[in-house]
């Protein structure tokens, strides 16, 4: 008999303590603190399974892995597959497994999935962190199993630690130097990151409020939105920062926020999980100054490692010089063919091809505006 044994379930727990201690053996995913996953289903924002692995006979109970898939369809009516990350706003999708037991809990998930009478055997995953050993165990344990798995991408992300953090020369950094300068003569300029759970919540509100002033809000994808979307987050925010798990840094002028970072933390690993800042201000770079200023300021209070949740790139890619990779696949966890996979695998390729498509399309729409205004185009 196995020494692990997993449960699936769709309910709220109270499995912080088992949390804390599987957290301070395992490599860290924010994204699956059961506080993160109660809130999602307490506020019914995705359709949660949660799988969770335990030592079998441990005394006292010893939690070994956890690991949560959303439950989507191809089409309304089509058949459903698996997902992870398993809500949006979550921005990394790898089990969370203890060291120790990863070659015994990684196919003892897989397996209880294909053994589940009403769950689907497909899943399709993004944001698979490319260098965690939980990636190269599921690998290894679809192998095993004779199942499909198609790598559908691999990309590199910023990724921020103590030997490879910021970038300490080049034109970056001598702009950043020049912008905050230039800010400083407009008055007292400070970082304010209050890790206590009313001034994270109140901090929050700071910055969903200028998330929607600003050009997310004209296009209707800043949080404040949606009323959903905002109700969820403000629960996800508000539950992660009852845990000392999330916080909002301020960069102010002269006490005003002009810019805010929204934190999220597990164990020695934080998340630059979401940025705002005020457009009055932008000539300045506000958002890659407060990242630049936060990124020695965490780790001079313990932080290891950053995570940047940005696997397309972004404004931190010029800031950090780690890297981590980004792997996006699909797999079946049953031992035969599946249609399924075959018309998700499809779907996939031709959502690539429709994107591919539509930024050939943009770029030769703003092609000709960038050569009569002698802009080069950019890369």
């Amino acid at each position: 008999m196995s020494r692990i044994y997993v449960n699936i379930c769709s309910t709220e727990l109270d499995l912080a303590e088992h949390w804390e201690r599987l957290a301070s053996r395992a490599a860290a995913n924010v994204f699956m603190h059961p506080v993160a996953l109660n809130s999602v289903l307490a506020t019914k924002f995705a359709g949660l399974h949660m799988l969770l692995a335990w030592e079998r006979d441990a005394e006292p109970e010893k939690l070994v892995g956890v690991w949560a898939l959303q439950e989507q369809r191809i089409t309304p009516f089509g058949p459903s597959f698996l997902a992870a990350p398993p809500y949006d706003y979550a921005f990394l999708s790898s089990p969370v497994v203890d060291p120790d037991h990863m070659d015994e809990v990684v196919p003892a998930f897989l397996a209880a999935i294909a053994e589940h009478p009403r769950l689907p055997d497909v899943i399709r995953l993004k944001y698979l962190d490319g260098q965690d050993e939980a990636h190269a165990a599921i690998v290894r344990a679809l192998n095993a199993r004779g199942s499909e798995n198609l790598t559908l991408s691999e990309r590199a992300r910023p990724f921020a630690s103590k030997d490879l953090g910021v970038k300490p020369s080049g034109s970056t950094r001598k702009k950043l130097r020049q912008d905050w300068n230039r800010l400083s003569a407009l008055g007292a300029v400070d970082i304010v990151n209050d890790r206590s759970p009313a001034e994270a919540r109140e901090a929050f509100e700071v910055f969903l409020a200028m998330e929607a002033e600003s050009w997310k809000g004209e296009n209707g994808t800043a949080l404040l939105c949606s009323d959903e979307d905002a109700a969820f987050t403000r629960q996800l925010i508000g539950n992660l920062a009852a845990r000392q798990s999330a916080s909002v840094a301020l960069l102010r002028v002269d006490g005003r926020p002009i810019a805010a970072q929204v934190l999220l933390y597990c164990g020695r690993m934080a998340y630059t999980w979401k940025t705002a800042f005020s457009s009055e201000y932008g000539k300045f770079s506000p958002g890659a100054l407060l990242v630049d200023k936060l990124t020695e300021q965490l780790f001079a209070t313990g932080i290891e490692a950053i995570e940047s949740c940005s696997p397309e790139g972004s404004f931190m890619a010029s800031l950090w010089a780690g890297r981590r990779s980004t792997v996006d696949m699909l797999v079946d966890v049953g031992t035969t063919k599946s249609l399924n996979f075959s018309l998700l695998v499809q779907g996939e390729r031709a959502y690539v091809q429709l994107k591919s498509l539509r930024d050939r399309l943009h770029a030769a729409s703003w092609l000709p505006l960038a050569k009569r205004r002698g802009a080069a185009p950019a890369r």
